[in-house]
């Protein structure tokens, strides 16, 4: 892995905490995701799950966790099954996890080979009641493809029917919601490479450059800081192609006139940051640019103040509607008719900011979270206000990561990204 080694610490103290919540006599079951193919021998770069990865470390494919806490063996309380290595795949793919290895990397014990998976875990079946199998129930996920876990799921209950059957993701969802200090420096990590790459555009954007030579400056600086590269798919977004919200072609060539929005961030040991910013290409805002850019900031940065513990995040996104309706009017955008006579379930100002202001980010970018229960400290917010106008050419938005505190505002993990109109025309001036 490019990023520097994780105190293994934190996936012992997730572990124990997944186990506190567990029926008793029970078993759980995490694996590694697939790689997935292309076509001919060429295939996807690997991707870990994030379960096993939040609760083991292990960064490695064919990988699978069992937890039985109340094991009558001992060391089979916590265990792991790998890829057997050997010679020859340390000389084609490169060594893998040995067991001293995974233990450094997860602080479990307890290590076999994924050879004798079927016989060690027909004797821990025999030992417990209930089975929690791991299925993906986030409120964005629309999943077509089975996967390694989907299929492990299938065999494990078909060869034993007459277990009961628990779901660890509501356990998931809770606990890696909440972050660990150590997971919250990982973040900062991804958001300082951010940072970073975000400082090399200022100094490189101009009018004529093409949105895919951004791409490619970014990329360049989140490989030579240790990162994999981008925490999601980068939006590249010129002119009126920001008024596409999830706009990917990355194609056009930016003009003199344009402002660019830029959707882009750096992911870093598997967590990610997010990141948004709008910048013009000529390196100054026009008034009318400038005017509804701060409008937006202004509503960010209210917004921001409203994520404290026990929010909900419904009436939260209510509260920002009013915000934003209140700056929409005083832009002339809308008009008093246009409020009064709205659809309460679209409002009037959905017209220029059609999405939500928050979610969940951590080792998902759209991360795990149970957006019915009251927020809480540690927990990390995206806060991302917009306002796109095609009738005038350009869209805006502004994008920062924060952390919710016991007291007080949240933490901004973006806090020294460049953000204020000055502050971006002085850097690309």
């Amino acid at each position: 892995m490019k990023y520097h080694p994780i105190n293994n610490q934190l996936f012992v103290k997730n572990r124990k905490n997944f186990c506190a919540q567990m029926k008793p006599n029970s078993l759980a079951v995490f694996n590694s995701n697939d790689i997935y193919p292309i076509s001919a021998d060429s295939t996807m770069p690997f991707q870990q799950h994030r379960d096993i990865f939040y609760l083991s470390g292990v960064d490695q494919e064919e990988s699978i966790l069992v937890l039985f806490p109340d094991c009558p063996k001992e060391k089979h309380r916590e265990l792991l099954f790998l890829k057997e290595t050997n010679d020859h795949i340390a000389v084609w793919e490169g060594e893998k996890l040995t067991k001293e290895a995974a233990f450094e990397t997860s602080g479990i014990k307890t290590v076999y080979w994924l050879k004798d998976m079927e016989k060690i875990m027909f004797e821990l079946m025999t030992q417990c009641d209930t089975v929690y199998i791991n299925t993906n129930e986030h409120y964005r996920a629309s999943v077509e493809t089975e996967t390694r876990e989907d299929r492990f799921t299938k065999w494990l209950k078909d060869k034993y029917p007459a277990h009961n059957v628990a779901k660890s993701n509501p356990i998931l969802q809770r606990l890696r919601s909440v972050k660990d200090p150590i997971e919250i420096a990982l973040m900062q990590e991804a958001c300082n490479i951010t940072e970073k790459g975000f400082r090399r555009l200022l100094n490189f954007v101009k009018p004529g450059v093409w949105e895919y030579e951004i791409e490619a400056e970014l990329m360049h600086e989140f490989l030579r800081n240790r990162s994999k590269g981008f925490a999601y798919t980068p939006i590249i977004a010129s002119g009126n192609n920001a008024n596409v919200l999830h706009y990917v072609q990355n194609n056009q060539q930016c003009q003199a006139s344009d402002l660019i929005l830029l959707d882009v961030a750096a992911e870093y040991a598997n967590y990610s940051s997010d990141l948004t910013r709008t910048i013009p290409v000529s390196g100054r805002y026009t008034d009318r640019q400038k005017q509804v850019y701060n409008a937006v900031n202004r509503v960010k940065n209210e917004a921001t103040k409203m994520l404290v513990p026990g929010t909900l995040w419904e009436a939260y996104h209510v509260e920002v509607g009013k915000l934003m309706t209140s700056e929409l009017l005083g832009l002339g955008l809308l008009d008093k008719a246009d409020v009064q006579n709205e659809n309460k379930d679209w409002p009037a100002y959905k017209k220029y900011f059609m999405h939500g202001t928050s979610h969940h980010i951590g080792l998902d970018t759209h991360d795990y979270g149970i957006l019915t229960e009251p927020m809480q400290p540690n927990m990390v917010f995206t806060v991302e206000p917009g306002i796109y106008i095609p009738d005038e050419g350009f869209g805006i938005r502004l994008e920062d990561d924060v952390v919710i505190q016991e007291k007080g505002e949240p933490f901004n993990l973006m806090k020294n990204i460049p953000i204020e109109v000055e502050e971006i025309e002085d850097l690309m001036n």
